[in-house]
């Protein structure tokens, strides 16, 4: 399957995902895959309507079969619940119940928490058609909400899941929120940087680029604020410095411009 590498230790653990009634063995089989992507595996039935294991899960599954091979059924939501401290109940319709209400991100951060204290917490998500009814909404501890377009807010099982348990994997992820990747390179170091803004500046001083010596040092600044800022590689570097090389003349059939009262002239005229 691309994307995945089985050379990688999976992640696993995480809160439990409680499916109530599901309907379709396809979204039970979307839905592993979903957890999967995040590294859960806790899978939990109540009262799948076309019992289990059920086939047709397996195809959407997509090879999370270890997900689907865990999966315990259950005849009610609170038997599903009842090794767990902290219930979390999904759902996007108002409910005349008085429960705190948190964000898929809330509820993942508070879950990090919770399990790392050795609370285990699970996720109820309602039946397809229908979602949960107040009673399996009053045995959870908290509501999660995800805000979408509130005009069309409906999800299938597998996308709410989905985001649930992304928001979970991404409150304990090291990732940093923005890099440069260099393939099979390296960044410049600070000495090939130091190289590169002498040959560039010595080049400027001889085609008589720093017309104001006063105005000089805030120049140089700003070039080379500009250039650290794009974080090149070493080859990146190697070709600023031709770059260089070649606007100075020095590369043009080995013949250098010369020049006169500040004016670059080539041997083939002036510019």
């Amino acid at each position: 399957m691309a994307g995945t590498d089985r050379t990688q230790a999976p992640r696993t653990g995480g809160p439990a995902i409680i499916l109530i009634e599901p309907q379709l063995g396809e979204n039970i089989g979307s839905t592993a895959r979903a957890m999967l992507n995040c590294g859960l595996t806790d899978l939990r039935l109540v009262n799948p309507r076309d019992g289990w294991p059920n086939p047709a899960a397996v195809p959407n599954a997509a090879g999370a079969d270890a997900v689907l091979e865990g999966a315990r059924v259950f005849d009610s939501t609170a038997a599903a619940i009842a090794d767990l401290s902290r219930v979390y109940a999904t759902t996007a319709r108002p409910r005349d119940l008085i429960k705190p209400v948190a964000t898929a991100r809330a509820a993942a951060a508070e879950m990090c928490g919770a399990i790392s204290a050795g609370q285990p917490c699970g996720v109820l998500f309602g039946p397809e058609r229908s979602g949960m009814t107040n009673e399996d909404v009053a045995l959870a501890d908290t509501v999660v909400t995800i805000p979408l377009n509130p005009a069309f807010s409906s999800l299938n099982l597998a996308q709410a899941v989905l985001l649930v348990a992304y928001e979970w994997t991404a409150a304990g992820d090291a990732t940093p929120p923005r890099e440069i990747a260099y393939g099979a390179g390296t960044r410049a170091d600070s000495a090939a940087m130091l190289r590169f803004f002498e040959h560039l500046e010595q080049e400027l001083d001889a085609a008589g680029f720093f017309r104001v010596p006063d105005k000089r040092p805030g120049m140089i600044r700003n070039l080379r604020s500009l250039f650290h800022r794009t974080e090149p590689s070493e080859a990146e570097v190697r070709t600023l410095h031709g770059i260089v090389t070649a606007l100075s003349g020095r590369r043009l059939g080995g013949r250098p411009r010369r020049r006169s009262g500040g004016v670059v002239q080539s041997e083939g005229g002036r510019r």
